[in-house]
């Protein structure tokens, strides 16, 4: 699992992530920990996303995924595996000039 989340506990402003296959949950830290209800419901949202190709084209329909709330969650699929970090999202207030 080490070589799985390597990079992962690195991600500045890293609340949690988990790390799925088809098989399930591989790897869990932060607030994501063992949280077998949100890898369900980022595995159903990557199957839906994935439906969607552009017509001719070869590529997958997307590499990167990210849902934005009072935290912005970032779904990579990568391989076999899906990837998915909860960050806190900081909202920036427009700029008044």
């Amino acid at each position: 699992t080490a070589a799985l989340t390597a990079g992962l506990e690195r991600i500045p402003d890293q609340l949690g992530y988990l790390v799925i296959s088809e098989d399930g949950v591989l790897a869990s830290a932060g607030e994501l920990e063992n949280d077998e209800h949100t890898a369900g419901v980022m595995m159903q949202m990557v199957r839906t996303a994935s439906r969607f190709r552009l017509s001719g084209s070869a590529d997958p329909p997307f590499k990167r995924m990210s849902i934005l709330d009072d935290f912005v969650y970032t779904v990579t699929v990568s391989g076999q595996k899906v990837f998915v970090v909860k960050r806190q999202h900081n909202q920036q207030e427009p700029i008044s000039v």
